[in-house]
């Protein structure tokens, strides 16, 4: 059986989404594309859709004693620094150094429920 995929697109599971949407409409500077107060949002970007929901009630158990998330939100960005600034008027300083890697320079920064967002910017 064969398809063809339509879209592809990162989901975070979160119980204080109206926090979680806050951080991300003033980390992205743009609002979600779509909004359902207290269940789901969808900001947009460029080659890339971010969803952040609320579980229902009967899934909680699946989210509530989950192991730190091994996935990554990766954000390529041409000016690194002017990133470290706003996030930390965002109060979400990156907690280490930037690193140089072969492919550029990065740091690590985590969301207000602990996802961590590399951000990156290419030599």
């Amino acid at each position: 059986m064969t398809f063809q995929y339509t879209d592809a697109f990162v989901t975070l599971a979160t119980f204080q989404i109206e926090n979680l949407v806050g951080f991300y409409t003033q980390f992205l500077g743009i609002e979600p594309t779509t909004y359902i107060p207290n269940i789901y949002a969808e900001f947009r970007l460029p080659s890339f859709k971010l969803g952040i929901f609320q579980p229902k009630q009967i899934h909680f158990s699946e989210f509530e004693n989950s192991a730190k998330s091994k996935v990554s939100l990766c954000l390529e960005v041409s000016d690194l620094e002017s990133v470290i600034a706003y996030l930390s008027v965002l109060g979400c300083s990156p907690p280490k150094e930037v690193m140089t890697a072969s492919h550029g320079r990065e740091i690590y920064a985590y969301d207000p429920d602990g996802n961590r967002i590399i951000i990156h910017q290419s030599k």
